[in-house]
């Protein structure tokens, strides 16, 4: 039977996540190019950008550290099924510390409105 080894929720407002990812360098600077690509041609590709945004803070709040020592915020990548539903892939020091928690399965929501996008992160053991 899975544990729950760690859960994170984060609350963005996409106002804000347009204001400080409306250049190419500062997208670049937390999203994965994979990320960019899917979210850019969307209509309202800032309310997609937040969810994401808040997908890598409900993770980094899950794995119990927060954004600090070598996990960098392309470290975790917002990908879709082609269904539609959203996983998590994880890389460098998110994959490591992750693996080192025993972490098997990540489980991930997303939701967003025009002025809030919102995240949860569920980690479970094998």
């Amino acid at each position: 039977m899975a544990n729950v080894l760690g859960i994170g929720i984060d609350l963005e407002e996409v106002e804000r996540v347009a204001k400080v990812f409306s250049t190419p360098a500062g997208l670049a600077r937390v999203f994965t190019p994979h990320e960019i690509a899917y979210c850019q041609p969307k209509r309202r590709r800032f309310e997609h950008l937040a969810a994401r945004f808040a997908a890598k803070e409900a993770l980094f709040k899950a794995l119990g550290t927060g954004l600090r020592g070598k996990l960098r915020w392309t470290d975790v990548e917002v990908q879709n099924e082609p269904s539609g539903k959203p996983y998590l892939t994880l890389y460098g020091a998110a994959k490591e510390l992750a693996d080192q928690m025993g972490v098997h399965t990540t489980l991930i929501s997303l939701s967003h409105t025009r002025q809030y996008a919102i995240a949860q992160v569920v980690l479970l053991s094998a």
